[in-house]
């Protein structure tokens, strides 16, 4: 069954609901979530997204990220999906949210209203590899210039959300921790 997705306006209030593939074969703003985990020395946990996602397979991205059930919260949400795909939680803070809408190579659109939470842990992730291949720890203060060797490695959310940062928004996320 498709998962179904919560549909907002552009002030994030709930419009109604629709089927994940509905949803981004369309193009219909919804609500989701990034997260980014660091641990104590600064570095910010990346996955790569397993091969059979239905978009953005085989991109690296940020720690996490998904959607909220109907009738579930952000925070338990993203709890809920970091346990699933990366096999740990932490405490978590949101810190921003955007708007944003890209055109995918499959003929997909992402047109997100993305909540953007932080969080700190200091082990090894136990990853889940039906929604992640890899795993790496970064120096988050080099995100840029990783991102500038080799664009088309990473997910549009995630470029999106490292090049509206400077290296200070990255460390005042830290510092927020």
């Amino acid at each position: 069954m498709d998962e179904m997705l919560i549909l907002v306006d552009k002030h994030d209030n709930p419009i109604g609901s629709a089927g994940k593939m509905d949803v981004h074969k369309k193009g219909m703003l919804h609500r989701a979530f990034s997260i980014f985990v660091f641990d104590s020395k600064g570095n910010l946990l990346l996955q790569k997204r397993a091969v059979n996602k239905y978009h953005s397979a085989g991109l690296w991205t940020n720690s996490c990220c998904g959607h909220p059930r109907i009738g579930e919260t952000l925070e338990v949400a993203a709890h809920r999906r970091l346990g699933e795909e990366m096999g740990f939680d932490c405490p978590l803070k949101k810190v921003s949210s955007f708007i944003y809408h890209a055109t995918l190579p499959n003929n997909l659109i992402e047109y997100e209203y993305d909540h953007v939470f932080i969080g700190r842990f200091d082990k090894e992730p136990i990853i889940n590899a039906d929604e992640v291949s890899d795993y790496k720890w970064v120096n988050s203060l080099e995100l840029k210039a990783l991102i500038d060797k080799a664009p088309w490695k990473y997910t549009v959310w995630f470029k999106e959300i490292v090049y509206s940062l400077s290296n200070q928004g990255v460390e005042d996320w830290q510092r927020q921790l």
